[in-house]
């Protein structure tokens, strides 16, 4: 066994104590390996420097499959090394074979908590108090010290739009890394701040529904009124007027209707019986 406090063996006994239960406060890394097993040899000294190098930010538990068949095989090892991350009780990532430290130290960093985590949560504590000014200048600098923290991005993002600053929140997720930028949360709030950034500030959905009463061909009226009802949440209401838009001029404001439908499909994750419906419609309508 390695000489590290961060590394240590684990059995069945108590493999939920010192793996699952100790996860919810840092992340576990269980390296399930043997005596006879040369690429987990070569494995060890890679997860010794970094368990060494994160001082107990998060550990390494390591299974010896020989002793241990019963462990192995419940969680399902068929070759080793296999490495299995826990973090708060569940298991986030898997990887098979021997790793690099680059590969493994890009496996655990997002699970890492970091010190700018701690202002994170003060923060959102914050703007579920109300206080969203104040959380969001704590994620300002938070976010400009620490801009490797792709989750505090994504909360200053989201903050940033609810406090009404789309124009924010869009340029905060385009410097997001790729794999962050297309992740289905951001997807989401990108979605609801070109929403936001088209919302006419001198209208209202009273005054627009009247419009639309009195000529059901304005068109303009029924484009902001959909996004007044994307901002709120009325997402049905929102896809009413989209479709009415494509129904009476599917060419108009370069497809704006058909446009408008895709973007709340993304906004709603592209799932749900209330998108499969209207997408439906928007095909019918389309061919």
């Amino acid at each position: 066994m390695a000489d590290s406090a961060y590394i240590y063996d684990v059995n069945r006994i108590d493999f939920n104590e010192r793996v699952v239960e100790a996860s919810r406060k840092v992340p576990v890394l269980v390296d399930f390996w043997a005596e006879w097993c040369g690429p987990c040899q070569m494995q060890l000294p890679v997860l010794v420097k970094l368990a060494e190098e994160y001082s107990g930010k998060f550990l390494v538990a390591k299974v010896n499959t020989d002793l241990e068949q019963d462990l192995a095989m419940e969680h399902g090892i068929r070759s080793i090394p296999t490495m299995k991350l826990y973090r708060n009780g569940e298991v986030v990532e898997e990887i098979m074979g021997a790793q690099t430290e680059a590969t493994l130290r890009a496996l655990i960093e997002p699970y890492i908590e970091r010190e700018s985590d701690q202002v994170r949560h003060r923060a959102l504590s914050l703007a579920a108090a109300g206080e969203v000014e104040e959380a969001l200048a704590l994620l300002r600098v938070a976010a400009a010290e620490d801009p490797a923290n792709t989750g505090l991005q994504l909360d200053l993002a989201g903050l940033a739009l609810q406090a009404g600053h789309p124009d924010e929140a869009l340029k905060t997720l385009d410097a997001l890394p790729p794999d962050q930028r297309d992740s289905d949360e951001a997807r989401r709030i990108r979605a609801l701040a070109d929403f936001a950034t088209r919302l006419d500030p001198d209208t209202n959905a009273a005054t627009l529904q009247a419009r639309i009463d009195a000529d059901p061909d304005d068109l303009e009226a029924r484009e902001q009124l959909a996004i007044h009802h994307a901002v709120v949440g009325d997402h049905e209401a929102a896809m009413e007027q989209y479709l009415e838009i494509l129904k009476r001029d599917r060419n108009w404001k370069n497809e704006a209707g058909r446009k408008g439908l895709i973007a709340l499909f993304e906004l709603l994750g592209n799932q749900g019986e209330l998108v499969s419906r209207y997408r439906r419609q928007m095909f019918n309508y389309l061919h």
